[in-house]
């Protein structure tokens, strides 16, 4: 297969939705359907003891949320399929923010009970700044829930995009009896005790007396006139207003009960786009250019609990990835090889010996040779660009709970930090360490890794500040009276670069006015 037909072949996409929206079900379902895994796991379930194969830490299958992001590939119908499950729960939003950076499109799945979700608005407003295409799954029409002509219009208005259904519910809840696919004309009928699409019929004229022997008089009525609404307001699917993120396609379903996702997943493969050009500090990339390029959006550590090792997780941008060749690490301005890169499903790892663009890959990273946004080339410098930095919102300070662990506690601090989960700040007056996150949930999910993962264990001090700033200016006095005045609250980052930790709104304001010839960034890439 020519280089041009590998990369076309592939769609590289992610699954985002605010928590339990049924994100993590719909991508078992997903890898059900691509022959991936043969038994679907249950994200929250204490019958079934297998988990979702892409919650695979532990504190996920304790807790039934996912906390990182899983990067998982199939083969269906000769489409190379790259799915990218992210957290849904806002304390790791910043994960899923990166990961949209490597990602070609997005499935936003939407529960029809509670509608569009705070989260998923902010998700949505990522989406946008990229022109990412997006298709909604509108989940679990077996339950009793919202309108569906409600839901487009809330789904129009809070997501500020376009919409047009191409299947509709046929009645909802304990009424549910299918969905009419609108995109391939046909009925598919939904037994609840069979939990799959029982009969799919070939039906183009929904206006044939034989629609009422599958689902009854009523419902076909309905289903006629909810038909001639959706002609008469909304526009036909246009696949170009789709790619340019401007429309989204609307599927339903149930994906727990397995029914709507092989039409969302087949008609996604002939819709979604193949690897799209990106956009470097120097000129845009295009998949199909014959040298290899790509950029790291995600570290990982203890992907193996038993080797601590890291795991670098590469979208590669253009050409091809192969196995043992040159490819020169643009910050460190070296080259270096490859021996053991592997594709995912989930934590399970196989060694590849070459990749396309479009693909993710994992690369190990025992000595801490990249950080997230690192650029990988065939030789040109290159700078991909756009990698989202946070600025925490929540302060605490880390100790050592037990002094005869305090190397394990180090390594432990050093790598999660890398992962970009958290941000880590030494106080340059007083030496302690201090941990800032965006949401409490982080402190808990660092405390249980550090203990899991690195046999280390820490507690946490209250501390009060409102938000880390980094400085910088041109002006030397300036600077050395401002970092005097202010020693108590100075700090170091990872990065050994300055960073002034403001105790209030008030005192950050005071010290811009005070110091004009200084300038304060508010997140790190400046």
């Amino acid at each position: 297969m020519s280089l041009h037909q590998e990369i076309s072949r592939r769609r590289t996409f992610a699954i985002i939705s605010h928590p339990d929206a049924g994100k993590t079900t719909l991508t078992e379902k997903l890898l059900l359907f691509g022959g991936a895994i043969h038994v679907a796991g249950a994200v929250k379930s204490n019958k079934i003891k297998k988990t979702a194969t892409s919650d695979w830490m532990e504190i996920e299958k304790q807790r039934g949320i996912s906390v990182a992001t899983s990067v998982m590939g199939f083969e269906y119908n000769d489409i190379k399929i790259n799915i990218l499950d992210t957290p849904g729960h806002q304390d790791f939003a910043e994960d899923t923010f990166r990961t949209l950076t490597a990602v070609d499109s997005v499935i936003i799945v939407v529960d029809i009970a509670k509608g569009v979700e705070t989260q998923t608005r902010k998700l949505m407003e990522v989406c946008r700044m990229r022109n990412t295409p997006v298709i909604v799954f509108v989940n679990k029409t077996d339950r009793e829930g919202k309108n569906p002509f409600d839901l487009l219009d809330e789904i129009e208005s809070e997501l500020k995009i376009a919409v047009r259904p191409l299947s509709w519910p046929i009645n909802q809840g304990q009424r549910f009896k299918g969905v009419y696919n609108i995109y391939e004309e046909k009925l598919d009928l939904y037994t609840p005790s069979k939990q799959t699409v029982t009969e799919s019929v070939a039906f183009n004229d929904i206006n044939s007396s034989e629609l009422e022997k599958y689902i009854g008089e009523s419902d076909a009525k309905q289903l006629r006139d909810d038909m001639e609404l959706i002609n008469g307001v909304y526009n036909p699917f246009d696949s170009d207003q789709y790619l340019s993120g401007e429309l989204a396609p609307v599927f339903f379903g149930s994906a727990l009960n397995n029914f709507g996702v092989k039409e969302l997943l087949d008609c996604f493969i002939q819709i979604a786009p193949s690897p799209r050009p990106v956009q470097t500090l120097e000129r845009k990339v295009t998949p199909d250019e014959e040298n290899f390029s790509g950029f790291i959006f995600k570290i990982h550590a203890n992907m193996d609990p038993n080797h601590r090792s890291c795991i670098a997780f590469v979208k590669i941008c253009s050409g091809k990835f192969e196995r043992n060749v040159n490819y020169k690490h643009i910050r460190h301005n070296k080259l270096m090889k490859f021996s053991s890169a592997t594709a995912f499903m989930a934590q399970k790892k196989e060694t590849v010996d070459e990749a396309f663009a479009g693909d993710i890959i994992g690369i190990p990273d025992n000595g801490g040779t990249f950080k997230i946004g690192d650029t990988l080339t065939g030789g040109e410098n290159l700078h991909f660009k756009g990698l989202p930095s946070f600025s925490p919102e929540m302060f605490k300070y880390i100790e050592n709970a037990d002094p005869m662990k305090a190397k394990q506690l180090d390594k432990g601090i050093n790598q999660l930090m890398d992962e970009g989960v958290a941000q880590l700040f030494t106080n340059q007056f007083n030496g302690r360490k201090i941990i800032g996150t965006v949401g409490q949930l982080q402190f808990e999910v660092i405390q249980y890794r550090l203990e899991h993962e690195y046999n280390a264990l820490c507690k946490w001090e209250p501390i009060s500040l409102h938000k880390a700033c980094w400085i910088k200016s041109d002006d030397k006095t300036q600077l050395e009276n401002f970092k005097k005045r202010k020693q108590q609250y100075m700090a170091l980052d990872k990065e050994g670069r300055d960073v002034f930790l403001a105790d209030s709104g008030y005192v950050l304001q005071m010290a811009q006015s005070d110091f004009p010839k200084i300038n304060f960034h508010f997140s790190s890439e400046f």
